[in-house]
């Protein structure tokens, strides 16, 4: 095991982390800005209002990229379990 394939399987899994984590950071940011503008307008200075709608954009993010996510991290699961009798060498 060299130096370069243990930094190229961490390059892979940070790269694989923020593939995965960017679609519930997206709808959070969008949520949070949109809550926090319609704070600011309406005056309303609830500290729980954007809870439940994150929670929800969070929700929905998971029950339709789920299945893909999931295939996502078999994918490069089964590829470092592939590789492991190269890094033996």
């Amino acid at each position: 095991m060299t130096d370069t394939s243990v930094i190229e399987i961490a390059v892979q899994a940070m790269i694989l982390t923020a593939k995965l984590a960017g679609p519930f950071l997206a709808v959070s940011l969008v949520i949070g800005f949109a809550v926090s503008i319609f704070q600011s307008v309406t005056q309303v200075q609830e500290v729980t209002l954007t809870f439940v709608p994150k929670l929800i954009g969070v929700g929905a993010v998971l029950a339709f990229g789920g299945h893909w996510m999931l295939s996502e991290l078999v994918t490069f699961t089964n590829q470092l379990f592939d590789l492991i009798p190269h890094l033996l060498q």
